[in-house]
């Protein structure tokens, strides 16, 4: 009773917020946008800056949705699936809800267990981000922008976040993401977490899809999904994708499927972009390259999918769509070997990700 009472008030605190007024007097509503490039555009909603849409072409020229996604903004009220989101102040898991920073302990919501989970139960992906600019032209964009208070979830500091997601290219689409704490040192861990179908949303699964991912280890993890500190080599597992094989030709030998942090291998002077992933969709003639300057990609294969209902009418089932969710690492606030994803006063978080289409 006392899990259904809390469901219930916070599903009411989230709706209420939806028709909310600001002390200035603006009604806070959720809007969608669109950026258009010719036959391929993407659409974003300032609630939570979920990607709802990317329409392309296939080499037939027939246009489809590639990403999984909801029929209006009501559903992301209560989605636990993060189609599309904005993930932060900390993507991916922190364990046990807690982490110490400058010697002082910081307690976290939990809403994965006893683990923070995406920022907690009410993170950067279940809040209204402010549109800052829009522009069509030649390389049109929108940037959205959000400020996390002190204590927002049980997180350090006063944290300014800017997400700017731009068609910079024919079939390219860019996200750049920036982070300043105003006043205290913070963990910040951003993350995109959209759900790819080359195949078109709703059009089965992605097990015939082949991937190649440029990381030569993962970092293990444990049964509640929290790695173990360990970095393992995936050369010979059912983890090594360092060559293109179909997600599904082993997903079989791995338990509940993928859902796993790829420790990428770094070019050859060690920063900047560097090529993430390949997915190839050989039934469309769809493929994707992912390009980002993070140490880290999460492949996830919808493991939790259970026939969730999508837009169009399409029902999505396990496996129906993957994640390359670039990050640091999970964990890293409990995790020393890890790189540090923690940002202080004065400096600029940053984070770069390019989705390069082609058929």
């Amino acid at each position: 009773m006392a899990r259904v009472s809390l469901f219930f008030l916070l599903s009411l605190c989230i709706l209420l917020s939806l028709v909310a007024t600001s002390a200035a007097g603006t009604r806070k509503t959720a809007k969608i946008y669109e950026l258009k490039k010719g036959d391929f555009s993407v659409k974003v909603t300032n609630w939570g800056g979920v990607i709802l849409s990317v329409v392309l072409p296939d080499s037939n020229g027939k246009l489809d949705d590639v990403v999984l996604a909801y029929d209006g903004i009501g559903p992301y009220l209560n989605d636990t699936t993060y189609f599309g989101a904005l993930v932060g102040r900390v993507g991916n898991r922190i364990a046990g809800s807690r982490f110490v920073l400058n010697g002082k302990p910081y307690r976290l919501f939990p809403n994965d267990g006893k683990n923070s989970l995406h920022g907690g139960h009410r993170g950067f992906s279940d809040v209204f981000w402010t549109v800052k600019k829009k522009v069509n032209g030649e390389t049109p964009y929108i940037t959205l922008y959000y400020h996390s208070f002190d204590g927002e979830q049980g997180f350090p500091g006063d944290l300014d976040v800017y997400v700017t997601y731009k068609l910079s290219g024919k079939y390219e689409l860019s996200i750049s993401m920036e982070a300043k704490p105003r006043n205290k040192a913070t963990p910040v861990n951003l993350v995109q977490h959209t759900y790819w179908n080359l195949g078109g949303e709703g059009s089965g699964t992605i097990l015939k899809d082949k991937v190649q991912i440029f990381g030569s280890k993962i970092t293990p993890v444990d049964k509640d999904l929290i790695p173990t500190g360990a970095f393992k080599p995936v050369k010979g597992t059912p983890y090594d994708f360092l060559e293109p094989k179909e997600v599904g030709s082993e997903i079989k030998n791995v338990e509940g499927g993928y859902d796993i942090n790829y420790v990428l291998d770094s070019p050859v002077d060690g920063e900047g972009m560097r090529k993430v992933a390949v997915v190839d969709c050989e039934s469309t003639g769809r493929k994707l390259e992912l390009w980002a300057d993070k140490p880290g990609v999460q492949f996830y294969t919808g493991n939790f999918l259970k026939g969730d209902k999508g837009k169009n009418g399409h029902v999505y089932p396990q496996y129906g769509g993957l994640c390359l969710e670039t990050q640091g690492f999970p964990d890293s606030v409990n995790q020393p070997k890890f790189p540090s994803v923690i940002v202080k006063p004065g400096q600029v978080y940053k984070h770069n990700m390019v989705f390069k289409f082609s058929f």
